[in-house]
């Protein structure tokens, strides 16, 4: 072997080496060419802020159970319980997991009715006061009844999802509450009869 040989044999050894360490958590399958996994990883590179098969995995055992332990994990997806703790340390870092918490079942602590509310702001106000949907956000904040507030194109302006223990709760909310509240108009309620589906996974 030359000299120049025994230079690319050298670089080779230290690239291939270098390949390995960075992608050690991705499962390749036996006898498959070096030149095929070189492709792949060069793909991998240039996409590397997008989800991969492994990070949907991870994801949909979370939303599952955000305790699941990392060896639990790694049986199912296929890794190591190394390489899932790296993975999930990413998704926190890009925000794509946004937090963990616990979910309460509303009945099991007295909240036995859930109603939504489609409400209308006024429209026109004085020049010197602040413009009623950024009072009225501000406001919502500050509601506890309201569990979730979402923005609506259409008629109306927002639809509140709203959980209470009873109509006399509700009714106080509606007339001391939100009725009472400069920017709010009018407002449609909505009772939940039965919830047929119920959950916090996002499809991924």
């Amino acid at each position: 072997m030359d000299k120049k040989e025994r230079s690319f044999f050298f670089v080779s050894k230290i690239v291939s080496a270098t390949w390995s360490a960075a992608y050690s958590d991705i499962p390749v399958v036996p006898h498959v060419a070096q030149t095929e996994r070189a492709a792949i990883k060069s793909c991998a590179m240039q996409t590397k802020d997008a989800l991969d098969k492994l990070d949907r995995s991870i994801l949909r055992c979370l939303q599952a159970n955000g305790r699941e332990t990392y060896d639990v994990i790694g049986e199912q997806v296929g890794l190591s319980p190394s390489a899932v703790l790296r993975r999930v340390k990413r998704l926190e870092e890009a925000g794509v997991i946004d937090r963990y918490v616990a979910l309460v079942k509303p009945e099991s602590v007295g909240l036995g009715l859930t109603a939504y509310l489609n409400v209308r702001l006024e429209k026109a106000t004085e020049s010197h006061k602040r413009n009623p949907m950024d009072v009225f956000r501000a406001a919502v904040q500050t509601w506890p009844e309201v569990v979730e507030c979402a923005s609506l194109t259409g008629e109306m302006d927002y639809l509140l999802r709203v959980v209470v223990a009873d109509m006399a709760h509700y009714s106080r909310f509606i007339m001391e509450t939100l009725l009472k509240h400069p920017s709010v108009q009018d407002c449609k309620t909505s009772f939940v009869l039965d919830h047929v589906k119920a959950t916090t996974a996002v499809p991924v």
